[in-house]
């Protein structure tokens, strides 16, 4: 089968889907992913041919700091793909509305690479979730259907009505990254949303750009903290406290940027800034891992047996840092004096930690991950034909003469005629 690829172009969400992708490539399935430009040499590293967006009136519209503004244009450039390469299947990101409108309207499944846990309100159990975030759960999930509702109207779709609010959001099926463990105890996910373990790919290093870190944090001789740094959603940024907790202090720093602003390194801390399109040897090169909770880095320190510390800023970084915290796998970095900051790195750092580390990053080493998610995708693609072909033999039977077809129904994407307009850039 054909399957197109069409997350957001951010490491985050790009590389899992590129993992999934090579799966399926190796199965034999061609597969197409669709990038905007300053991510179009990431797909060939991963051995597969890119679709740069901007050629499908896309290139702004899939990058995740414009998720919520350019649904409608997304769409029009998944259309368009996908018809391009006769799409059987699409593979998205979640907060990709524009990529599920696509699938709706050319009426073809499409699966869900999420978080390592799940953000919205839970099929059942959670109610006791500290700080009311059962109730943010379901502001979470009203808000992104809201946003998804606005994206179909400015595509020009009709309103969807379906038995359960969270199905347009969830495609032929929500995969996410994490494990149970990192879910609220006795929480049920919602049918359609399952973890399938981590998903992980990314370009190989660059040896001396390696070679040249790991000799600069031999000769400071600190335990080593991988920082990972992820949006402040206008909060304040972490450099005062990292300078503070890394100036003569028994630690020295790392600092992968990510997408926190200009790094502000003070004179005299033990940090050196990378800004690598890979993270694995550098948490190899680590003792433990700092991170605003974001699901990449989690996932990556877990699977190498690094212990955690978090502290999260917005969006879904607090939920995830209370379920490592839970789960027993990371301390929370607090915001107060430097004292504070450093006494939790070193009680992640002296192995208090490190059985549950241990024992949840054996389970996400061995989950399906990359492969479960592309029998997701298959089991899907295969549903959808076989419901095609019910469709086509009912009709045949039933068929004595013309048979005007209902308005408003749809058909396959090789036969579809869709108005998806005549951009070719950005709005």
């Amino acid at each position: 089968m054909n399957v197109l690829l069409c997350p957001f172009s951010d490491a985050g969400y790009l590389y899992p889907a590129l993992a999934v992708g090579r799966e399926l490539r190796r199965r034999g399935h061609a597969v197409f992913p669709l990038v905007r430009p300053g991510a179009a040499g990431v797909p060939g590293e991963a051995g597969l041919p890119a679709l740069n967006a901007h050629e499908y009136g896309g290139a702004r519209a899939f990058s995740v700091a414009w998720w919520g503004e350019t649904g409608a244009v997304q769409y029009r450039a998944v259309a368009r793909a996908a018809r391009e390469v006769r799409a059987d299947a699409l593979v998205t990101s979640i907060l990709c509305h524009g990529a599920l409108l696509a699938a709706d309207a050319l009426d073809l499944p499409v699966v869900v690479l999420g978080f390592a846990a799940h953000l919205w309100t839970y099929g059942r159990g959670g109610e006791g979730e500290r700080h009311g975030r059962a109730a943010m759960r379901e502001r979470r999930l009203l808000q992104l259907l809201r946003r998804y509702e606005l994206a179909r109207e400015q595509a020009g779709l009709p309103p969807r009505r379906d038995r359960r609010r969270d199905l347009p959001l969830i495609g032929s099926g929500l995969l996410l990254r994490g494990d149970q463990a990192l879910e609220h105890p006795g929480a049920e996910l919602p049918e359609g949303v399952r973890h399938v373990g981590p998903c992980p790919w990314e370009p190989a290093a660059d040896p001396a750009a390696l070679h040249r870190l790991a000799g600069q944090v031999r000769r400071i001789g600190k335990p080593v903290v991988y920082v990972h740094l992820g949006r402040v959603f206008g909060g304040e940024s972490m450099w005062p406290r990292l300078n503070t907790t890394f100036t003569g202090s028994p630690f020295q720093a790392v600092v992968e940027r990510g997408r926190s602003g200009e790094p502000r390194p003070a004179p005299g801390a033990d940090v050196v800034v990378v800004r690598e399109p890979w993270m694995g040897p550098l948490i190899e090169l680590s003792d433990l891992v700092l991170t605003n909770g974001t699901s990449s880095p989690v996932l990556a320190a877990l699977m190498r047996g690094k212990p955690l510390a978090v502290a999260p800023i917005g969006s879904e970084q607090p939920l995830l840092s209370e379920a490592c915290v839970r789960a027993g796998v990371a301390v929370g970095f607090p915001p107060g004096p430097v004292g504070d900051g450093v006494a939790a790195l070193g009680t992640a750092y002296a192995g208090g930690l490190g059985a549950r580390v241990r024992e949840l990053g054996a389970r996400l080493n061995t989950s399906g991950g990359a492969p479960a998610a592309a029998d997701a995708v298959v089991a899907a693609a295969s549903s959808a034909r076989a419901v095609a072909r019910a469709g086509a033999a009912n009709t045949e039977a039933a068929n004595t003469g013309p048979v005007p077809v209902p308005a408003g129904a749809r058909t396959h994407a090789r036969d579809a005629r869709i108005d998806i307009g005549t951009i070719r850039g950005d709005p």
